[in-house]
């Protein structure tokens, strides 16, 4: 009982209502994109037995609800073209006689949609990229149609409906909060096409691969993954959780707080800071393995008359982990967590002539505070108008603490979560395809030696939630990230990148995106994010309508000749001659650096091991030196494989 009023309560809130007896799903909006060439699902709730008629252009269909209300209809697959209206209308018998009464879904495009998933990959939204591309601020294309899906966890079951959410025409304000990589694509495809483009992303940051896999699937493959879920499916045993960890949170902040001394006098712009160490800001306490706690830094800039009194923009790189950031006391902003850019806005009348003090108060709950390498540090009055901030600060220490014992509960990153509340009430409508860019959250041990087969049962999954046997997936492999290593190395990293590439080599409706050379050293949400969407693209053009454009190039065998590998590649190389990245293993399956020279469609890979065994490329977190691509500029994915 108590669960058949959440769901008559969630779908009160949740669904469109276009009158009293027909309920329609949120992502039936106006402004919405219908998918072309397929048929098109039309479904809702109305009351039982009630007779339900759908037009679309010249289509029409009509069905009764069933018992329980529900109803669907499937158009005819459409042509691209539009502005359309969906009209549903309703037959219902009032004591008086027939009632007819209609809905109206305006402004209703027919052509491509596509569903971006995933992670904070996916999720990294314009504004974080938009220092990468100025070009693209104030872009407007009516023909392009967004649709967010907000955040929304069920421990239980498939929810009734997504939160409420609208459909909203790309231009910047719409867009700036808005993934990156759908943005890009829905503005390439519809350059390509000439057809309306709807991109629809339901992703959320720091997920795991099992969140967005149905129950039924976890329960009958990983039965210990289920057992885990129905931890949290008692809600007393998750608000107790939650308010535990909460309530330890803020204990932890107030007992900070009440011991930093730095608290109201580190910031002011004439405290007395003579006596403060410098440091340098990649080297802020040598020899420490952790500080937690609050740790406090200063640097003096000189402003010129020209500045005095202007408005500016600190770009504060990005730090590790939370700042509170200053300018002569008055704080100019704040960051949560380690991953943002900080770009603070200082406001006229702050900065004056002479000596300034930005002031940063780091608070961290593991690790070391850090900034960033390779990241901008300046102050910012204009395009051409630049002040740059120095390495150096000075530091104080704030208050140390203990370790926070407030972990709680994070819903989002436990089994079939988000399936149900972010993929399941948007199935079965139509799409074009799926864009997948997860699996950095998946790459301990035990996560990224059954990535592979866990991608498989997602896909599966979704094919059938979208009725859809032949759904394309373009899978995004992980791009590069951390120091880069000389020495070959054996990561999780590596291991689910391979099983990216393995699953889509095996998939007739997949394909792999290679951003082994999209990466940054320092960020593991990297900010070329336009031309990840290109190599999507064209991996959805491939798969659906080009079949003989070329993708990345890949090895099709390896031969051990006297010592020496012979790679044959499906295309040929851009560049000859020497290649890096490669190792080589014998019987020991111990892999050492190697030596490689790269001449039309060939490789030969040469080592210290006398009988090769096995070949790897790009085997690291961050192989930065690969450079195999092929004629079309594409990188070779990475990959491990054995000799011939």
């Amino acid at each position: 009982m108590k669960k058949s009023i959440s769901i008559f309560l969630a779908l009160a809130l949740c669904v469109t209502v276009c009158f009293a007896e027909v309920r329609m799903p949120q992502i039936f909006q106006s402004g919405m994109v219908l998918q072309r060439g397929k048929t098109i699902p039309v479904w809702g709730l109305a009351d039982p037995h009630e007779t339900i008629t759908v037009s679309l252009n010249k289509n029409k269909c009509s069905t009764t609800a069933d018992n329980s209300g529900h109803w669907r209809v499937d158009l005819p697959a459409m042509k691209a073209g539009g502005p359309y209206t969906l009209e549903v209308r309703s037959n219902t018998e009032d004591g008086r006689g027939k009632d007819n009464q209609q809905c109206s879904i305006t402004d209703v495009m027919v052509g491509d949609v596509w569903l971006c998933s995933g992670q904070s990959n996916m999720e990294t939204t314009l504004e974080r990229v938009s220092p990468q591309y100025p070009e693209e601020f104030d872009d407007l294309n009516i023909m392009v149609r967004l649709f967010h899906v907000p955040y929304q966890t069920d421990t239980h079951q498939p929810s009734v409906d997504l939160r409420p959410a609208q459909w909203k025409r790309l231009n910047r304000q719409n867009a700036w909060k808005f993934s990156a990589i759908g943005y890009f694509l829905g503005k390439h495809l519809q350059r390509e096409t000439g057809v309306a483009q709807g991109i629809i992303e339901s992703a959320w940051g720091g997920t795991p691969i099992e969140a967005w896999i149905s129950a039924d699937t976890i329960s009958r493959h990983y039965p210990v993954l289920y057992r885990q879920m129905q931890l949290y499916q008692n809600e007393e045993f998750v608000k107790a959780q939650q308010r535990a960890a909460s309530l330890a949170n803020r204990r932890w902040e107030d007992v900070l707080d009440g011991n930093d001394p730095g608290l109201g006098q580190y910031a002011r712009l004439n405290f007395d800071d003579s006596g403060w160490p410098v440091v340098s800001q990649y080297n802020l306490m040598p020899n420490r393995r952790e500080w937690i706690g609050s740790l406090w830094l200063r640097q003096h800039i000189q402003i010129g008359k020209e500045h005095a009194g202007k408005a500016a923009q600190l770009l504060l790189g990005t730090l590790y982990d939370r700042d509170i950031t200053y300018i002569n006391g008055v704080q100019v902003g704040s960051t949560g967590y380690q991953y943002p850019p900080r770009r603070y806005q200082v406001p006229e009348g702050l900065l004056h002539e002479g000596d300034n003090v930005i002031a940063v108060r780091f608070i961290n709950k593991s690790g070391v505070p850090y900034f960033y390498r390779e990241k901008p540090y300046r102050l910012v009055f204009g395009k051409d108008d630049v002040l740059p901030l120095g390495e150096h600060w000075k530091l104080q220490r704030g208050a140390e603490m203990p370790r926070s014992i407030g972990s709680g509960i994070s819903l989002q990153n436990q089994p079939s979560t988000l399936f149900n509340g972010m993929i399941s009430p948007m199935a079965p409508f139509a799409v074009a395809g799926v864009l997948w860019y997860q699996g950095e959250s998946s790459t301990g041990d035990w996560a990224a030696a059954n990535y592979a087969d866990m991608l498989r049962l997602l896909m599966a999954n979704w094919r059938q939630a979208f009725e859809r046997p032949d759904l394309p997936f373009v899978i995004i492999q992980l791009a590069n990230y951390m120091e880069p290593s000389e020495q070959p190395q054996h990561t999780g990293w590596s291991v689910v990148r391979e099983a990216q590439r393995i699953v889509a080599k095996e998939d007739a409706y997949a394909e792999l995106a290679v951003t082994i050379d999209r990466g940054e050293t320092v960020d593991i949400h990297p900010l070329r994010k336009k031309d990840v969407a290109e190599r999507v693209a064209l991996a959805f053009d491939r798969m659906l309508w080009n079949p003989r454009i070329t993708l990345s190039p890949e090895i099709v065998n390896a031969k051990a000749e006297n010592g020496t590998v012979v790679c044959t590649l499906s295309e040929p190389l851009q560049n000859e001659g020497s290649l890096y990245e490669f190792e080589v293993a014998g019987s020991d399956g111990s892999y050492v650096n190697a030596v490689a020279e790269g001449r039309g469609k060939q490789i030969v890979i040469k080592s210290s091991v006398v009988n090769p065994i096995s070949i790897r490329y790009a085997w690291k977190n961050n192989p930065i030196r690969a450079n195999v691509y092929g004629k079309n500029g594409l990188p070779m994915s990475p990959f491990q494989m054995k000799v011939e």
